[in-house]
């Protein structure tokens, strides 16, 4: 397959394949003749697998790391389950401060009047030290 239908066949665009390439997180594809990356469907496989990483969050380390297991069949899952649960434990404390942002925008939203008046207590928090 050229990149146009690998990107197609993982769902990622050719330019995040080409990126993917770049950073080492996939092996340089074979080349033609011509020059033109040629890729196999175990390199297909191998960038479906980062796509579902990156939709799940993992960062680049982490989809770099989890490949390495994944293709270690002497791994242990007690070694992926644990870069799962520090994954899932980043994802909680985002969520908190994500909750923590809304709340307290909510708070500075129902406290304005939202009038013609110039005085706002969003204006006013945001420019408080």
């Amino acid at each position: 397959m050229n990149i146009s239908q690998v990107a197609r066949a993982s769902g990622l665009s050719a330019r995040m394949i080409r990126h993917y390439e770049q950073i080492g997180l996939l092996s340089a594809p074979a080349r033609s003749e011509a020059g033109y990356r040629q890729y196999n469907e175990n390199e297909l496989h191998q960038l479906r697998f980062i796509r579902s990483a990156r939709q799940l969050g993992f960062s680049m380390e982490q989809v770099a790391q989890l490949l390495t297991l994944w293709q270690d069949r002497s791994r242990s899952s007690a070694e992926v389950k644990a870069l799962a649960q520090q994954h899932l434990q980043e994802l909680e404390q985002k969520i908190a401060e994500l909750q923590a942002m809304r709340d307290t925008l909510a708070e500075l939203a129902r406290s304005c009047q939202g009038d013609a008046r110039a005085d706002c207590p969003i204006i006013n928090s945001l420019a408080s030290p």
